[in-house]
């Protein structure tokens, strides 16, 4: 279980999804897990069928054009190529109108869709998913797999991620 390492007073457990916003939207937070080291955490809002481990894109702007500001909501990655998106791991189960913890950098335990190999690259399933199966322009770019599908738990696999982003380059 990832514990903040910061010299923070009242920062919301990593795991934990809020009703209520504790930390401005986009704040990021290092912690600690015993046994899959440090990683870093960006505070966004949810969405309906988030569970833990889903993979989200995150962004946008209210309003219109450059003068809008960042939401920061999420959505479910889809299994879309060229999305050109970031993309971060859900901690907890945070559905729509809860906010709370996902993971930007470190091993995280992500969503699989029963298609996940050890040392690959990973690429966008659907529905918050990821699959090691080659699918042109849907690659999780700054992420490498770390353990196969059923680890640390069914229906989950182990991901190394430094910021990741879904690729967005269209030849």
């Amino acid at each position: 279980m990832y514990v903040p390492v910061e010299n923070r007073e009242g920062v919301q457990p990593i795991a934990v999804s809020s009703p209520v916003a504790n930390h401005p939207l986009g704040s990021i937070v290092r912690a600690l897990d015993p046994f899959y080291g440090e990683g870093e955490f960006i505070y966004l809002v949810g969405v309906a069928g988030t569970l833990v481990g889903s993979v989200v894109t995150f962004g946008g702007v209210s309003g219109s054009g450059a003068a809008g500001k960042p939401t920061y909501q999420t959505a479910l990655a889809p299994s879309t190529a060229n999305l050109g998106r970031p993309l971060a791991v859900a901690m907890s189960a945070n559905v729509a109108g809860q906010y709370g913890w996902y993971q930007i950098a470190g091993t995280a335990a992500v969503a699989e869709n029963a298609t996940f190999a050890a040392a690959a690259s990973a690429y966008l399933a659907g529905a918050g998913q990821l699959t090691t199966a080659q699918a042109n322009g849907k690659q999780m770019v700054n992420a490498i797999t770390v353990a196969a599908d059923g680890t640390p738990a069914a229906g989950l696999g182990l991901i190394h991620i430094n910021r990741p982003f879904a690729q967005g380059q269209v030849a």
